[in-house]
């Protein structure tokens, strides 16, 4: 049963961050209702509301055919510019940030239910439209069911001036720099605030027994509490090998047990898994450093040329960098103080050499960008890191953008200007010039 439910959730998940998902249960939705006042209309609330109320009542079925025809069309034309502006929105962000952004950009659930609301009144006039029958009396016409189209349309015609808003806000990249900020920094604060400190570690788990992945994808997410309780009730420990959110192949070593597993234990465990094919910042805060590096490398490439924004990422960039200072290097899972899993994670060292080694390549040559990352550099170093480690991983990058610096930097004003900077930053790093000796 649990492994069905693990299935299902990881299904629901991959689905709900499809474009199409909340339109479509909208849509079915607008039938479903279409069906309900269908049924209603033959309870005879149209001739209550003719008798009653007539002015909320069309009781000419040409007017009302005549209605639901011009709502449908003009609906359509609705729907199709705004699928053109949501294009639109992903090509221009592929085109001029990051491709990685486009997963985040399409599970916005604000487009799709928008989206959804149109079609959900679409399918609801077409199939009242169908019921009128333009030779019957006015008791036979569903009046009552006519007005709630149009009252439907006029709720589209402000949710497409919302959704004109919306798309026109979230194509700044001040907007997508935010978005992909607070979704990382929540996810990382929930991972800090997990930490326990005093586990006990696994030690060397080389020796333990090894099982390999069935499956390739981006590791996603791992069902904790099924698998704690798997440990507990074959008394072993587990050792999740490949750092989440990397890309696992198919037959390469994912998890390694204290203890000999039997294959019905294996395969339980293997669904505890959830392997997809995209990435998404909630599910791993590191795409967030990957994203917003590839921005600002993006903005700093001949063909865009914006310091600007590149300026703006380093910002962002900074903020991350600290709160991740505060988070271990190493995940345990326990409970009632005992851990039973051990994931490998990506390490502060790692993380900050793969973010610099891009934005090193692409913003050496640029003076004030190198005074930008000297000072994110002086700011992290005042932070309480959880390792102190981390202060000479920042030490080292520090000294290796200054050393392209003076390899990129053909004014010597501008080059000792940099080197002044990082001395008066109190940056521990040894000025060279480009032969190598200290000046």
């Amino acid at each position: 049963m649990k492994q069905l439910y693990n299935r299902t959730i990881s299904f629901f998940n991959v689905l709900e961050s499809r474009i199409a998902f909340y339109p479509t249960l909208l849509a079915f939705l607008g039938f479903l209702f279409a069906v309900f006042m269908l049924f209603l209309e033959n309870k005879g609330i149209s001739r209550y509301l003719v008798e009653h109320a007539p002015i909320l009542v069309v009781n000419n079925g040409d007017t009302a055919m005549t209605i639901l025809s011009a709502l449908i069309s003009g609906l359509i034309s609705v729907v199709v510019f705004s699928f053109s502006m949501v294009m639109l929105l992903l090509s221009q962000a592929s085109n001029n940030y990051s491709p990685r952004l486009l997963p985040g950009l399409i599970s916005d659930r604000r487009h799709q239910i928008v989206l959804g609301t149109y079609l959900f009144t679409i399918l609801y006039c077409i199939f009242i439209l169908f019921s009128i029958q333009p030779t019957g009396d006015k008791y036979q016409i569903p009046g009552f069911s006519v007005l709630l189209g149009i009252i439907e349309t006029v709720i589209c015609i402000y949710a497409f001036i919302y959704f004109i808003h919306n798309i026109s806000q979230n194509i700044q990249i001040s907007n997508i720099l935010q978005r992909i900020f607070n979704t990382a920094k929540s996810r990382l604060q929930e991972l800090i605030d997990q930490e326990e400190d005093d586990l006990e570690d696994f030690g060397d788990t080389s020796s333990w027994y090894e099982y390999h992945s069935e499956k390739s994808g981006y590791l996603q997410n791992m069902s904790f509490k099924n698998l704690i309780d798997i440990c507990e009730k074959e008394e072993t420990q587990l050792h999740i090998i490949p750092v989440k959110g990397i890309f696992v192949l198919h037959g390469i070593p994912l998890f390694r047990s204290k203890k000999e597993l039997d294959e019905d234990t294996v395969q339980t465990i293997l669904s505890n898994f959830n392997f997809a094919r995209e990435e998404l910042v909630s599910d791993n805060y590191t795409l967030a450093f990957k994203q917003i590096t590839e921005i600002i490398v993006k903005a700093m490439s001949p063909g865009i040329n914006d310091p600007g924004t590149a300026i703006n990422g380093i910002d962002y960039l900074t903020e991350l960098l600290a709160l991740r200072m505060r988070k271990k290097d190493t995940s345990k899972i326990a409970r009632d103080e005992k851990v039973y899993i051990k994931i490998n994670t990506i390490d502060f060292d790692e993380l900050l050499y793969y973010v610099m080694a891009s934005i090193r390549s692409y913003c050496k040559h640029d003076i004030i960008l190198i005074q930008k990352l000297l000072l994110m550099f002086h700011y992290l170093k005042k932070q309480e890191p959880d390792d102190s480690n981390y202060i000479a991983s920042l030490e080292r990058e520090a000294n290796n953008l200054l050393k392209d610096a003076e390899l990129a930097i053909d004014n010597k004003k501008d080059l000792q200007r940099a080197q002044d900077y990082a001395a008066n930053l109190n940056l521990n790093i040894s000025n060279k010039n480009k032969n190598g000796t200290n000046e």
